[in-house]
């Protein structure tokens, strides 16, 4: 009998140090990697070339002036205001004049707190000139990536004061992040969660910009046709997004701000923020397209030639400028539309080489006596403290709100499980394998195995390790396998399947493993996916549909089920399934999520899980609706550490 029973132990800690062996085998041929970030990253550049818009052919002034009208109401109507309340879109200027503050000769300062949405409140200072009588220009001057000093930044106290003493109302806005709007909650990347819950994040803000507009628009002092905005950096990009689509601009100044979607695809600095790829602001036009309806309203573009930030000006001029001119042409305005390209100090700037560019721009086009020097203030400048105009303590965040939105949404049961509709916000399009290019294989220690890149008909790609015992039967059950960090994290689950006879397939989908890139890295390329109208989780969606119909031809596998470790890889597999119902048996779900609610409650920021933050997709589904339009699959949650 203790023969018999030490026989027996033998037996079963050879069966328990096989596993195991089985475990570090699998993990062996997962971490090689099976293509690199650079040819991921170049097969997305080629991808989103062909998604570039080109400028159409400059015919007539009539029919530009029509094409302008026809993509400024698309822009607004459905991009820039998608899912956003039409009462707070359309609401009135909502500001309180909080007085005046000692001031230098010649103008004073007013502090003026206003209002962007219900709830979220912003700050500003009006520089306006000593004399106020009559009607005087008024130039909206807007912030960029400035950091803590917001508003107080210095090159812009000395702007705002050398205009107002030129005989311009003067407008400094506080941005967003900035200034007295630094709350880590007003990161410019939770824009993205605004997206998740139905409202483009562009949307907040334009609003926040427009309501400078509407400030000085209204002004009793102000010259209605004589209104201008300049600015750097995102300040730039705000200058030629609010000036292109709001025709109240007559003069518009953006400095070191934009390039066209071809410059960021050459150089990752130029790829910018969120807002500056929002979701299908590029989808039909480009930066060119904006630059170009402002003809024939003067315009001048500043870049800096040596920007050690980006949008180097030899670098985008060719598509900003050059292609532009003939726009002005058209209306006998090509002198309107001006160049300057800042040698000193040449980095990203707008000090006072760019400022006299400014002044002179300014003073020509709104009829003033010509400004080409610049009145010494640096005494004049203020303090941070000094500039502050306060805010409520319980001031809505870009964050805040999104989760106010959220609290709002009611779904209709129907709409929740309508196929279509998951289609439509998906962006779903079909992909089929191209190739399935047999990397390696091995044969050893009862386990073979092969590695897989699969080219689709995009020209994207993914790769995967297929495994199977030696001594498994033919057919039978297969086994996907998707990890949030990638295949190389999944040989547990990997080695149980295999133990269990299956045949198994880990997967890297585009954006995972080693199927995605870096410098930059996934949440780049997602923005400007999105930017120009895909949406990144229906395309990794589609390739798992895709490579599930390889796996059932190239295995003989009956039947497929998928495991998923990870809230990413979970959203994908219950997509890909909500879209093809049946297409597995079984879905089982490890690390994952009860509800999408997640990424706003932890919150889970944007480049963790950059293809999740999907326009409209938490406002239209949940994981547990992808779960029952995917029936008649059996979906199985674990929890961590079971």
């Amino acid at each position: 009998m203790k023969a018999l029973q030490r026989t027996i132990a033998l037996i079963l800690f050879a069966g328990l140090a096989g596993a195991q062996t089985q475990t570090a085998q699998v993990r062996k041929f997962l971490e090689s990697p099976l293509q690199t970030p650079d040819v991921v990253a170049f097969q997305l550049r080629q991808y989103l070339l062909k998604k570039v818009s080109q400028l159409p052919k400059a015919s007539s002034a009539e029919q530009w002036t029509a094409e302008s009208k026809r993509l400024r109401q698309d822009l607004l109507n459905n991009v820039i205001f998608h899912g956003w309340p039409q009462e707070w879109a359309k609401a009135p200027l909502r500001v309180e004049d909080l007085g005046v503050i000692p001031s230098g000769k010649g103008y004073r300062m007013r502090k003026l707190r206003y209002e962007i949405v219900p709830g979220f409140q912003s700050t500003a200072i009006l520089y306006e000139p000593e004399n106020l009588q009559g009607k005087m220009p008024a130039i909206l001057n807007v912030n960029g990536h400035v950091g803590a000093p917001g508003k107080a930044v210095e090159y812009k106290q000395k702007r705002c004061i050398n205009q107002a003493r030129q005989g311009i109302l003067s407008l400094n806005l506080e941005w967003l992040s900035f200034g007295e709007l630094s709350h880590p909650e007003n990161r410019h990347w939770f824009g993205a969660h605004l997206d998740l819950v139905g409202a483009n994040a562009v949307g907040l803000f334009y609003l926040a910009m427009r309501k400078g507009l509407d400030y000085l628009y209204d002004h009793p002092n102000a010259d209605r046709s004589r209104i201008g905005v300049t600015g750097l950096s995102g300040g730039g990009w705000q200058t030629i997004v609010l000036s292109a689509l709001d025709e109240r601009v007559s003069v518009s100044i953006p400095v070191a701000g934009y390039s066209s979607l071809v410059s960021r695809l050459e150089r990752a600095g130029d790829v910018g923020d969120i807002e500056q790829n929002a979701t299908d602001l590029l989808a039909g036009q480009d930066y060119p397209h904006l630059t170009a309806m402002r003809a024939p309203r003067p315009t001048l573009l500043i870049y800096n030639a040596e920007d050690d930030c980006c949008f180097r000006a030899p670098l985008v001029k060719e598509d900003i400028f050059d292609e532009v001119k003939a726009f002005f042409r058209l209306f006998g305005k090509e002198s309107s539309f001006a160049w300057h390209e800042n040698l000193d100090p040449s980095d990203h700037n707008y000090q006072l080489d760019n400022r006299l560019q400014s002044y002179r721009f300014f003073t020509r086009h709104f009829g003033l006596p010509i400004v080409d020097t610049e009145i010494p203030v640096e005494s004049e400048i203020k303090g941070f403290d000094e500039l502050v105009v306060g805010l409520p303590t319980d001031n809505l965040t870009i964050l805040g709100l999104a989760r106010k939105l959220a609290g709002g949404i009611k779904r209709q049961p129907t709409a929740s499980t309508d196929g279509a509709a998951l289609r439509k916000t998906l962006r779903y399009q079909d992909v089929s394998l191209h190739h399935s290019w047999a990397l390696g294989n091995s044969k050893n220690r009862g386990l073979e195995t092969r590695s897989y890149r699969f080219d689709f008909n995009n020209g994207l790609s993914a790769d995967g390790v297929w495994f199977k015992a030696m001594t498994a039967s033919e057919g039978g059950a297969a086994t996907i396998v998707l990890h949030d960090q990638g295949k190389k994290a999944a040989a547990e689950e990997v080695a149980d399947r295999v133990n269990r006879g299956e045949q198994v397939l880990a997967v890297d989908v585009l954006f995972t493993g080693s199927s995605s890139p870096q410098n930059p890295g996934a949440s780049a390329y997602t923005q400007m996916l999105a930017t120009v109208g895909d949406r990144p989780l229906g395309m990794e969606a589609a390739q798992l549909i895709a490579i599930v119909d390889w796996l059932r031809k190239a295995s003989g596998a009956g039947k497929v089920r998928l495991e998923s470790n990870g809230l990413r890889s979970q959203t994908v597999a219950l997509a890909a399934a909500a879209l093809k119902p049946g297409i597995f048996f079984e879905i089982v779900i490890r690390s994952g999520a009860q509800s999408l609610k997640q990424l706003l409650d932890e919150p889970i920021e944007y480049q963790a899980a950059p293809d999740l933050f999907c326009l409209d997709l938490y406002q239209r589904f949940d994981l547990e609706s992808l779960a029952a339009m995917a029936a008649p699959t059996k979906v199985t949650r674990i929890e961590q550490g079971k």
